[in-house]
């Protein structure tokens, strides 16, 4: 014979059980909601306390609370109660107006808001505005650039080189080529003050040129390894040059893919001619205004980087060492670049990015 409280029965309509399913299934779902729908579900099943307890790993008085939670309150005694605390300051209309004065106008004095500027409109803290525009991925200080190739042939060049990533030839080698050209050797007009606990490096704001030189490179897609020399000069005789040189430090029984861009002196009748003459050669054009598509424009970002951006050079000839030294540490342990992207994703997201600027009313 049962002693004790009564269990009073616990039914469902058709709605709070699906809604129950629902909150179980949902992966969004707190696994605490999650676990209290089950209890409830397996109550609702005519199971007394200990044998819910015994399914769901809460002890029988915990199951019994949230059993008569539900009956007084159904489903909304299924969710945390507030908690104590100072009342909340700021409501969802002071949030809304910030966020719809951030994205739609612009301040007085100047092209985007600041943090005290858009205090001071809507009335809150700055540390109000910061949190707002956290929470919402906002940052109206930041700004990045892009640009949309309009070259007719977009699509078909993207395929082609991103092809030549994924599912390269076999018995072939896949070159990146490019110039990086006008780097300055640049000397600060002071001493640098070396960094030390407490204080960033430090120096002078202006700099003393001595002279440029351009870089040629060609990255192989496969291993990593790049073939580069400096040049004074940046016109298509210099890149014949290189163009020997590529022939030269190549197995002559291999095919050469060459990816580069639309820049004029690769499109000279000497280069046409050499390239005729060389049948092993194939040539990819990155469509206009792309250069993202060519591999060896992250390997000339690396070096900016980690060589030149902070170098000081008291001659081209030491910038060129420097450039040199980089590259032979760079091929010692090679490290490929790996393309990830298929041209179908590429796609897509350029299509959702036009998307978004044509519907921004700008």
């Amino acid at each position: 014979m049962r002693t004790g409280r009564p269990i009073p029965p616990l039914t469902l309509t058709i709605e709070e059980r699906e809604t129950l399913e629902h909150w179980i299934r949902r992966s969004k779902t707190g696994q605490a909601l999650a676990k209290r729908c089950r209890v409830i579900v397996s109550c609702a099943a005519g199971k007394s306390n200990s044998m819910v307890a015994a399914e769901t790993g809460f002890c029988p008085q915990t199951v019994g609370k949230w059993r008569y939670r539900f009956l007084e309150q159904r489903l909304d005694g299924l969710l945390d109660e507030p908690r104590p605390g100072a009342p909340r300051k700021i409501t969802d209309a002071d949030v809304e107006r910030a966020l719809t004065i951030t994205l739609e106008t612009m301040p007085s004095d100047a092209t985007h808001w600041s943090t005290r500027s858009l205090a001071l409109r809507v009335g809150l803290s700055q540390s109000a505005v910061s949190r707002i525009w956290r929470a919402f991925a906002l940052q109206p200080h930041r700004t990045e650039s892009f640009k949309l190739s309009t070259d007719p042939l977009f699509i078909e060049k993207v395929r082609d080189i991103v092809g030549l990533y994924m599912n390269p030839p076999d018995r072939a080698l896949v070159l990146c080529v490019d110039e990086k050209s006008q780097i300055q050797a640049l000397d600060r007009t002071q001493p640098l003050l070396p960094m030390r606990p407490g204080q960033v490096e430090r120096r002078t704001h202006d700099y003393s040129r001595h002279g440029t030189t351009s870089l040629f490179a060609a990255l192989d897609v496969k291993t990593g390894q790049v073939l580069g020399t400096c040049q004074r000069r940046h016109r298509s005789v210099e890149f014949r040059k290189f163009l020997d040189w590529i022939d030269a430090a190549t197995p002559s029984h291999l095919d050469i893919h060459i990816v580069m861009d639309n820049y004029a002196t690769h499109k000279t009748p000497i280069i046409h001619s050499w390239l005729a003459s060389r049948p092993r050669y194939h040539v990819h054009f990155t469509p206009t205004g792309s250069s993202w598509l060519n591999l060896v424009e992250r390997f000339f970002a690396a070096l900016t980087e980690k060589q030149l951006r902070r170098g000081v050079h008291r001659s081209t000839r030491e910038l060129e060492a420097a450039i040199y030294h980089y590259l032979e540490v760079t091929n010692h342990e090679p490290k490929p670049f790996i393309w990830i992207k298929t041209a179908d994703q590429i796609f897509a997201s350029l299509a959702r990015f036009c998307q978004r600027i044509s519907d921004s009313g700008h």
